[in-house]
């Protein structure tokens, strides 16, 4: 199958923990799965990722350059339009953000964009603690973007959720509950 056969698929990495992992996690399987695959990375991400050179290997992989800033006007758009995004991993902070229509980087402003065209699905895994979920506000945002058609990838199966203090157990992401979300919001 061409890259081309399945569409794009806008990739958005936060700056949460196991966001190294996304090249060969999500970006190489979505390929294969015949994606056109286009990374946005919020501004952490974006410094974790360049400063490993793991930007570079995606850029060169995806054969599109890896946002995380705006362009400047009059610049050319760097990606084609997306027609399915994967948020993964999104912190809570960008769940938050998403949620209330805050688009203060180049991440949120498409994912937020994203959630306004209903032929666009959005897939988020949300990569939280404890004390995130308990939050007062969290239960609002999942049920916002519930309502707004956003795919969630959660759930004790997919993620055991562990202290804000305690030592992380260690364990890869749940890229393969990804994917099958991905499958799912798009067949």
């Amino acid at each position: 199958m061409r890259a081309q056969e399945r569409g794009v698929l806008g990739v958005v990495g936060t700056g949460a923990g196991g966001v190294e992992t996304l090249r060969t996690g999500l970006v190489e399987p979505a390929l294969a799965r015949g994606w056109r695959v286009a990374v946005t990375l919020t501004p952490t991400a974006g410094r974790w990722l360049r400063a490993t050179g793991e930007a570079d290997r995606l850029a060169r992989l995806t054969g599109l350059p890896v946002r995380d800033a705006p362009r400047l006007p009059g610049e050319a758009r760097p990606h084609p339009d997306a027609d399915c995004y994967v948020v993964a991993p999104a912190t809570a902070n960008t769940v938050a953000k998403l949620a209330l229509g805050i688009a203060d980087n180049q991440a949120l402003t498409q994912l937020g964009e994203a959630l306004g065209i209903p032929a666009v699905p959005v897939v988020v895994f949300p990569k939280i603690n404890t004390a995130h979920a308990r939050h007062p506000a969290w239960q609002g945002h999942i049920t916002t973007l519930r309502e707004a058609g956003v795919h969630l990838v959660q759930g004790p199966d997919v993620w055991p959720l562990h202290g804000p203090r305690a030592p992380t157990p260690r364990q890869d992401l749940p890229w393969p509950a990804v994917l099958a979300a991905l499958d799912q919001a798009t067949n």
